[in-house]
Protein backbone atom coordinates (compact mmCIF):
# COMPACT_ATOMS: atom_id res chain seq x y z
CA UNK A 1 0.00 0.00 0.00
CA UNK A 2 2.79 2.21 -0.57
CA UNK A 3 3.29 3.65 2.97
CA UNK A 4 5.99 5.81 1.71
CA UNK A 5 3.80 8.81 -0.30
CA UNK A 6 0.73 7.99 2.19
CA UNK A 7 2.60 8.87 4.92
CA UNK A 8 4.18 11.62 3.51
CA UNK A 9 0.87 12.97 1.34
CA UNK A 10 -1.40 12.13 4.45
CA UNK A 11 0.46 14.20 6.68
CA UNK A 12 0.37 17.09 4.27
CA UNK A 13 -3.02 17.07 4.12
CA UNK A 14 -3.60 16.80 7.59
CA UNK A 15 -1.80 20.26 8.64
CA UNK A 16 -2.94 21.75 5.05
CA UNK A 17 -4.90 24.05 6.14
CA UNK A 18 -8.02 24.96 3.94
CA UNK A 19 -7.49 29.01 4.00
CA UNK A 20 -4.04 29.03 2.75
CA UNK A 21 -2.45 28.61 -0.22
CA UNK A 22 1.36 27.34 -1.31
CA UNK A 23 3.89 28.61 -3.66
CA UNK A 24 4.85 27.65 -7.03
CA UNK A 25 7.30 24.19 -8.84
CA UNK A 26 8.46 26.88 -10.89
CA UNK A 27 7.87 24.37 -14.02
CA UNK A 28 7.30 25.71 -17.56
CA UNK A 29 5.11 23.57 -19.90
CA UNK A 30 5.91 22.12 -23.22
CA UNK A 31 3.88 23.89 -26.36
CA UNK A 32 0.14 22.46 -26.13
CA UNK A 33 -1.92 21.74 -29.46
CA UNK A 34 -3.98 24.00 -30.90
CA UNK A 35 -7.35 24.17 -29.24
CA UNK A 36 -10.44 21.81 -30.35
CA UNK A 37 -13.28 23.21 -31.97
CA UNK A 38 -15.71 24.49 -29.18
CA UNK A 39 -19.53 23.05 -29.59
CA UNK A 40 -22.41 24.84 -29.90
CA UNK A 41 -24.00 25.65 -26.59
CA UNK A 42 -27.48 27.57 -25.61
CA UNK A 43 -27.41 31.46 -24.57
CA UNK A 44 -26.06 33.06 -22.01
CA UNK A 45 -27.79 31.78 -18.71
CA UNK A 46 -27.77 34.30 -15.49
CA UNK A 47 -25.98 32.93 -12.12
CA UNK A 48 -27.75 30.36 -10.75
CA UNK A 49 -27.32 28.24 -7.71
CA UNK A 50 -25.28 25.22 -7.54
CA UNK A 51 -26.40 21.95 -9.35
CA UNK A 52 -28.90 20.22 -7.57
CA UNK A 53 -26.79 17.29 -7.30
CA UNK A 54 -23.77 19.37 -5.72
CA UNK A 55 -25.30 21.68 -2.86
CA UNK A 56 -22.77 24.20 -2.47
CA UNK A 57 -20.00 23.56 0.42
CA UNK A 58 -20.00 24.87 4.15
CA UNK A 59 -18.26 28.04 4.47
CA UNK A 60 -14.25 27.81 4.40
CA UNK A 61 -12.16 29.65 6.98
CA UNK A 62 -11.29 33.48 5.77
CA UNK A 63 -8.22 34.29 3.44
CA UNK A 64 -5.13 35.40 5.77
CA UNK A 65 -6.54 38.92 5.72
CA UNK A 66 -10.17 39.97 4.70
CA UNK A 67 -10.28 42.06 1.32
CA UNK A 68 -11.44 45.57 2.57
CA UNK A 69 -15.15 46.14 2.01
CA UNK A 70 -14.73 50.05 1.93
CA UNK A 71 -13.43 50.02 -1.86
CA UNK A 72 -16.82 49.16 -2.93
CA UNK A 73 -17.20 48.49 -6.74
CA UNK A 74 -18.84 46.09 -9.32
CA UNK A 75 -17.02 42.61 -9.87
CA UNK A 76 -17.62 40.62 -12.98
CA UNK A 77 -17.18 36.73 -12.48
CA UNK A 78 -17.58 34.84 -15.59
CA UNK A 79 -17.56 31.10 -15.43
CA UNK A 80 -17.24 28.63 -18.20
CA UNK A 81 -20.20 26.21 -17.80
CA UNK A 82 -22.08 24.83 -15.01
CA UNK A 83 -21.72 21.20 -16.39
CA UNK A 84 -18.94 20.46 -14.07
CA UNK A 85 -19.52 20.51 -10.44
CA UNK A 86 -16.71 22.51 -9.28
CA UNK A 87 -17.47 25.67 -11.57
CA UNK A 88 -21.03 25.96 -9.78
CA UNK A 89 -18.90 26.02 -6.71
CA UNK A 90 -16.24 28.05 -7.79
CA UNK A 91 -18.86 31.01 -8.92
CA UNK A 92 -20.97 30.07 -5.49
CA UNK A 93 -17.69 30.05 -3.25
CA UNK A 94 -16.76 33.42 -5.32
CA UNK A 95 -20.04 35.11 -5.57
CA UNK A 96 -20.87 34.88 -1.46
CA UNK A 97 -17.70 35.78 -0.40
CA UNK A 98 -17.53 39.04 -2.83
CA UNK A 99 -20.36 40.28 -1.04
CA UNK A 100 -19.54 39.78 2.32
CA UNK A 101 -16.86 42.06 1.59
CA UNK A 102 -19.01 44.67 0.18
CA UNK A 103 -19.43 44.18 -3.53
CA UNK A 104 -21.80 44.14 -6.01
CA UNK A 105 -21.45 41.06 -8.18
CA UNK A 106 -22.16 40.02 -11.67
CA UNK A 107 -21.76 36.67 -11.89
CA UNK A 108 -22.25 34.90 -15.17
CA UNK A 109 -21.90 31.50 -16.93
CA UNK A 110 -21.08 30.99 -20.85
CA UNK A 111 -22.77 27.08 -21.43
CA UNK A 112 -19.34 26.30 -22.58
CA UNK A 113 -19.59 28.55 -25.52
CA UNK A 114 -16.81 30.95 -26.48
CA UNK A 115 -19.11 33.76 -28.52
CA UNK A 116 -21.41 33.52 -25.44
CA UNK A 117 -18.80 33.99 -22.45
CA UNK A 118 -17.30 37.22 -25.18
CA UNK A 119 -20.60 38.85 -24.95
CA UNK A 120 -20.86 38.71 -21.24
CA UNK A 121 -17.45 39.98 -20.48
CA UNK A 122 -18.41 42.92 -22.81
CA UNK A 123 -21.09 43.42 -20.96
CA UNK A 124 -19.58 43.37 -17.97
CA UNK A 125 -16.98 46.21 -19.05
CA UNK A 126 -19.94 48.51 -20.36
CA UNK A 127 -21.97 47.16 -17.41
CA UNK A 128 -19.46 48.86 -15.13
CA UNK A 129 -17.61 46.75 -13.65
CA UNK A 130 -14.63 47.60 -11.72
CA UNK A 131 -12.33 44.67 -11.85
CA UNK A 132 -12.93 41.24 -14.35
CA UNK A 133 -12.52 37.45 -12.66
CA UNK A 134 -12.68 35.30 -15.46
CA UNK A 135 -12.49 31.63 -16.44
CA UNK A 136 -11.95 31.57 -19.50
CA UNK A 137 -13.43 28.31 -22.04
CA UNK A 138 -10.55 28.80 -24.20
CA UNK A 139 -7.53 30.38 -23.03
CA UNK A 140 -7.21 32.99 -26.58
CA UNK A 141 -10.66 33.35 -26.83
CA UNK A 142 -10.97 36.34 -25.10
CA UNK A 143 -8.86 38.92 -26.81
CA UNK A 144 -11.49 41.64 -28.04
CA UNK A 145 -12.93 41.69 -24.68
CA UNK A 146 -9.33 42.75 -22.99
CA UNK A 147 -8.24 44.50 -25.00
CA UNK A 148 -11.86 46.59 -24.23
CA UNK A 149 -10.85 46.21 -20.59
CA UNK A 150 -7.59 47.53 -20.86
CA UNK A 151 -8.65 50.21 -22.60
CA UNK A 152 -11.17 51.54 -19.64
CA UNK A 153 -8.14 50.33 -17.25
CA UNK A 154 -10.79 47.55 -15.70
CA UNK A 155 -7.44 44.84 -13.98
CA UNK A 156 -8.54 41.40 -15.06
CA UNK A 157 -7.42 38.15 -13.02
CA UNK A 158 -7.34 35.11 -14.83
CA UNK A 159 -9.12 32.47 -12.33
CA UNK A 160 -7.83 29.04 -12.17
CA UNK A 161 -7.35 29.07 -16.32
CA UNK A 162 -4.65 31.37 -17.98
CA UNK A 163 -5.82 34.14 -20.19
CA UNK A 164 -3.43 33.77 -23.38
CA UNK A 165 -1.81 36.16 -26.07
CA UNK A 166 -2.75 39.22 -24.27
CA UNK A 167 -1.17 41.90 -21.95
CA UNK A 168 -4.32 42.97 -20.62
CA UNK A 169 -4.03 39.94 -18.23
CA UNK A 170 -3.04 41.48 -14.69
CA UNK A 171 -2.84 38.62 -12.12
CA UNK A 172 -3.58 34.85 -12.78
CA UNK A 173 -5.07 33.21 -9.34
CA UNK A 174 -4.93 29.14 -9.45
CA UNK A 175 -3.44 26.33 -7.67
CA UNK A 176 0.07 24.68 -8.31
CA UNK A 177 -1.43 22.81 -12.00
CA UNK A 178 2.05 21.21 -12.09
CA UNK A 179 2.25 20.32 -8.35
CA UNK A 180 -1.29 18.59 -8.99
CA UNK A 181 0.62 16.49 -12.17
CA UNK A 182 3.43 15.85 -10.19
CA UNK A 183 0.96 14.58 -7.08
CA UNK A 184 -0.90 11.93 -9.41
CA UNK A 185 2.06 10.63 -10.83
CA UNK A 186 3.83 10.11 -7.40
CA UNK A 187 1.05 8.15 -6.61
CA UNK A 188 0.97 5.75 -8.85
CA UNK A 189 5.09 5.60 -8.52
CA UNK A 190 4.41 4.35 -5.07
CA UNK A 191 1.16 2.29 -5.19
CA UNK A 192 3.19 0.34 -7.66
CA UNK A 193 6.77 0.85 -5.75
CA UNK A 194 8.31 1.40 -8.91
CA UNK A 195 11.61 1.43 -7.65
CA UNK A 196 11.76 -1.61 -6.11
CA UNK A 197 8.87 -3.61 -8.28
CA UNK A 198 10.40 -5.79 -11.13
CA UNK A 199 6.97 -5.26 -13.49
CA UNK A 200 6.63 -4.37 -16.11
CA UNK A 201 3.46 -2.46 -15.33
CA UNK A 202 0.63 -1.54 -18.19
CA UNK A 203 0.07 2.23 -18.24
CA UNK A 204 -2.71 4.72 -20.07
CA UNK A 205 -2.97 8.73 -20.02
CA UNK A 206 -5.82 10.86 -20.22
CA UNK A 207 -5.46 14.40 -20.20
CA UNK A 208 -7.56 17.36 -20.61
CA UNK A 209 -8.84 20.05 -22.64
CA UNK A 210 -6.14 21.50 -25.70
CA UNK A 211 -7.72 24.58 -25.56
CA UNK A 212 -7.37 25.10 -21.30
CA UNK A 213 -3.79 25.79 -20.74
CA UNK A 214 -3.47 24.07 -17.25
CA UNK A 215 -3.73 20.64 -18.97
CA UNK A 216 -0.76 20.75 -20.28
CA UNK A 217 0.50 21.37 -16.76
CA UNK A 218 -1.25 18.66 -15.00
CA UNK A 219 -0.23 16.07 -17.48
CA UNK A 220 3.92 17.34 -17.75
CA UNK A 221 3.87 17.26 -14.36
CA UNK A 222 2.55 13.14 -14.25
CA UNK A 223 4.77 12.25 -17.19
CA UNK A 224 7.65 13.98 -15.80
CA UNK A 225 7.27 11.59 -12.81
CA UNK A 226 6.60 8.34 -14.77
CA UNK A 227 8.81 9.42 -17.77
CA UNK A 228 12.14 7.27 -16.20
CA UNK A 229 9.75 4.00 -16.11
CA UNK A 230 8.24 4.49 -18.93
CA UNK A 231 11.65 4.77 -20.87
CA UNK A 232 13.31 1.87 -19.02
CA UNK A 233 10.45 -0.18 -19.82
CA UNK A 234 9.06 -1.27 -16.40
CA UNK A 235 6.18 0.80 -17.27
CA UNK A 236 4.50 0.15 -20.63
CA UNK A 237 2.23 2.25 -22.66
CA UNK A 238 0.62 -0.61 -25.20
CA UNK A 239 -1.56 1.75 -27.11
CA UNK A 240 2.08 3.75 -27.73
CA UNK A 241 -0.20 7.29 -27.12
CA UNK A 242 1.96 9.43 -24.80
CA UNK A 243 2.06 12.39 -26.28
CA UNK A 244 -0.51 15.11 -24.92
CA UNK A 245 -1.71 16.06 -28.35
CA UNK A 246 -2.88 12.41 -28.62
CA UNK A 247 -3.97 11.82 -24.91
CA UNK A 248 -6.12 14.87 -24.78
CA UNK A 249 -9.56 15.07 -23.80
CA UNK A 250 -11.38 18.47 -25.53
CA UNK A 251 -13.67 20.00 -23.00
CA UNK A 252 -12.98 17.83 -21.22
CA UNK A 253 -15.95 15.56 -21.64
CA UNK A 254 -16.69 12.21 -20.18
CA UNK A 255 -18.29 10.73 -22.86
CA UNK A 256 -15.09 11.67 -25.04
CA UNK A 257 -12.70 10.11 -23.16
CA UNK A 258 -15.31 6.95 -22.33
CA UNK A 259 -15.06 6.80 -26.17
CA UNK A 260 -11.29 7.03 -26.39
CA UNK A 261 -10.66 4.47 -23.75
CA UNK A 262 -13.47 2.01 -24.90
CA UNK A 263 -11.13 2.29 -28.18
CA UNK A 264 -7.73 0.88 -26.17
CA UNK A 265 -9.65 -1.26 -23.74
CA UNK A 266 -10.99 -3.13 -27.39
CA UNK A 267 -7.45 -2.78 -29.28
CA UNK A 268 -5.07 -3.36 -26.88
CA UNK A 269 -6.63 -5.45 -24.00
CA UNK A 270 -9.44 -7.63 -25.13
CA UNK A 271 -7.24 -10.24 -24.97
CA UNK A 272 -7.13 -10.47 -21.03
CA UNK A 273 -3.95 -8.30 -20.41
CA UNK A 274 -4.42 -6.40 -17.14
CA UNK A 275 -4.05 -2.58 -17.51
CA UNK A 276 -2.03 -1.56 -14.56
CA UNK A 277 -2.82 1.72 -14.45
CA UNK A 278 -4.80 4.47 -16.05
CA UNK A 279 -3.64 7.96 -15.22
CA UNK A 280 -6.32 10.59 -15.82
CA UNK A 281 -5.58 14.09 -15.24
CA UNK A 282 -9.36 15.34 -13.53
CA UNK A 283 -12.66 13.79 -12.65
CA UNK A 284 -14.56 14.23 -15.41
CA UNK A 285 -12.23 12.31 -17.70
CA UNK A 286 -11.46 9.65 -15.08
CA UNK A 287 -15.41 9.01 -14.95
CA UNK A 288 -15.44 8.48 -18.57
CA UNK A 289 -12.17 5.70 -18.14
CA UNK A 290 -14.40 3.99 -15.33
CA UNK A 291 -17.68 3.80 -17.60
CA UNK A 292 -15.77 1.82 -20.30
CA UNK A 293 -14.30 -0.15 -17.64
CA UNK A 294 -17.09 -1.38 -16.43
CA UNK A 295 -18.39 -1.81 -19.83
CA UNK A 296 -15.25 -3.48 -22.14
CA UNK A 297 -12.62 -5.03 -19.27
CA UNK A 298 -12.23 -8.01 -17.09
CA UNK A 299 -8.97 -8.08 -15.71
CA UNK A 300 -7.70 -6.57 -12.56
CA UNK A 301 -9.12 -3.44 -12.03
CA UNK A 302 -5.90 -0.66 -12.42
CA UNK A 303 -5.02 2.35 -10.61
CA UNK A 304 -7.31 5.11 -11.77
CA UNK A 305 -6.19 8.97 -10.78
CA UNK A 306 -8.24 11.81 -10.50
CA UNK A 307 -9.03 15.40 -9.85
CA UNK A 308 -11.55 18.18 -8.78
CA UNK A 309 -13.17 15.31 -5.73
CA UNK A 310 -16.51 15.61 -7.69
CA UNK A 311 -19.33 13.52 -5.74
CA UNK A 312 -19.69 11.11 -8.20
CA UNK A 313 -15.97 10.31 -7.89
CA UNK A 314 -15.35 10.86 -4.57
CA UNK A 315 -18.42 7.98 -3.85
CA UNK A 316 -16.48 5.68 -6.92
CA UNK A 317 -13.37 5.94 -4.31
CA UNK A 318 -15.44 4.71 -1.71
CA UNK A 319 -16.34 1.80 -3.74
CA UNK A 320 -12.96 1.13 -5.21
CA UNK A 321 -13.74 2.18 -8.79
CA UNK A 322 -11.41 5.42 -8.64
CA UNK A 323 -8.21 5.66 -6.61
CA UNK A 324 -7.50 8.72 -5.72
CA UNK A 325 -8.24 12.79 -6.90
CA UNK A 326 -6.48 15.76 -5.98
CA UNK A 327 -7.96 17.79 -3.83
CA UNK A 328 -8.04 21.89 -4.74
CA UNK A 329 -10.38 23.83 -2.27
CA UNK A 330 -12.29 26.09 -4.51
CA UNK A 331 -12.97 28.25 -1.14
CA UNK A 332 -10.02 28.87 -0.63
CA UNK A 333 -9.03 29.60 -4.10
CA UNK A 334 -12.49 32.38 -4.08
CA UNK A 335 -10.91 33.49 -0.68
CA UNK A 336 -7.68 34.55 -2.26
CA UNK A 337 -9.60 36.32 -5.49
CA UNK A 338 -11.14 38.20 -2.94
CA UNK A 339 -8.26 39.52 -1.06
CA UNK A 340 -6.81 40.07 -4.60
CA UNK A 341 -10.06 42.22 -5.72
CA UNK A 342 -9.79 44.16 -2.56
CA UNK A 343 -5.93 44.77 -2.82
CA UNK A 344 -6.52 46.43 -6.35
CA UNK A 345 -9.43 48.10 -5.65
CA UNK A 346 -7.98 49.92 -2.53
CA UNK A 347 -4.42 50.51 -4.27
CA UNK A 348 -2.60 48.17 -2.37
CA UNK A 349 0.53 45.85 -3.42
CA UNK A 350 -1.39 42.53 -4.51
CA UNK A 351 -0.18 39.14 -2.99
CA UNK A 352 1.84 36.88 -5.74
CA UNK A 353 3.92 34.17 -5.35
CA UNK A 354 4.92 33.24 -8.85
CA UNK A 355 6.39 35.46 -11.14
CA UNK A 356 7.98 33.10 -13.60
CA UNK A 357 5.79 29.99 -14.33
CA UNK A 358 2.94 31.43 -16.23
CA UNK A 359 4.02 32.90 -19.67
CA UNK A 360 0.94 33.73 -21.71
CA UNK A 361 2.97 34.35 -25.03
CA UNK A 362 2.75 38.14 -24.41
CA UNK A 363 4.00 38.44 -20.83
CA UNK A 364 4.65 36.16 -17.36
CA UNK A 365 1.60 36.78 -15.38
CA UNK A 366 2.01 37.66 -11.97
CA UNK A 367 0.47 34.87 -10.06
CA UNK A 368 -0.80 33.59 -6.72
CA UNK A 369 -0.82 29.33 -6.54
CA UNK A 370 -2.89 27.44 -4.23
CA UNK A 371 -1.45 24.43 -2.62
CA UNK A 372 -3.24 20.91 -3.44
CA UNK A 373 -3.45 17.52 -1.98
CA UNK A 374 -4.69 14.46 -2.53
CA UNK A 375 -7.35 12.31 -0.92
CA UNK A 376 -8.25 8.69 -1.32
CA UNK A 377 -10.40 6.20 0.32
CA UNK A 378 -8.09 6.57 3.35
CA UNK A 379 -8.40 9.96 4.23
CA UNK A 380 -11.43 11.47 2.14
CA UNK A 381 -13.08 12.43 5.61
CA UNK A 382 -10.64 13.83 7.02
CA UNK A 383 -10.36 16.53 3.78
CA UNK A 384 -13.69 16.58 2.43
CA UNK A 385 -16.27 16.02 5.38
CA UNK A 386 -14.62 17.09 8.61
CA UNK A 387 -13.09 20.28 6.61
CA UNK A 388 -16.81 21.15 6.00
CA UNK A 389 -16.72 20.42 1.68
CA UNK A 390 -19.08 17.92 2.05
CA UNK A 391 -21.51 16.60 4.11
CA UNK A 392 -21.82 12.65 4.81
CA UNK A 393 -25.35 12.42 3.13
CA UNK A 394 -23.78 13.49 -0.30
CA UNK A 395 -21.32 10.50 -0.62
CA UNK A 396 -24.12 8.07 0.46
Amino acid sequence: MAKKLLAVLLAGAMTFSLAACGGSTGATQEAAPAPAAEEAAPAAEAAPAPAEEAAPPAEAAPAEEAAAPAAGGKVGVSMPTKDLQRWNQDGANMEKELKDAGYEVDLQYANNDVQTQLSQVENMISGGCSVLVIAAIEGSSLGEALDMAKEANIPVIAYDRLLMDSDAVSYYATFDNYKVGTVQGTYVKEKLDLDNAEGPFNIEFTAGDPGDNNAGFFFNGAYDVLKEYIDSGKLVVKSGQTKFEDVATPTWGTDVAQARAENILSSYYADGTDLDVWLCSNDSTAMGVENALAANYNGKYPIITGQDCDIENTKNMIAGKQSMSVFKDTRTLASQVVKMVGQILTGAEVDVNDTETYNNNVKVVPSFLCEPVFADASNYKEILIDSGYYTEDQLK
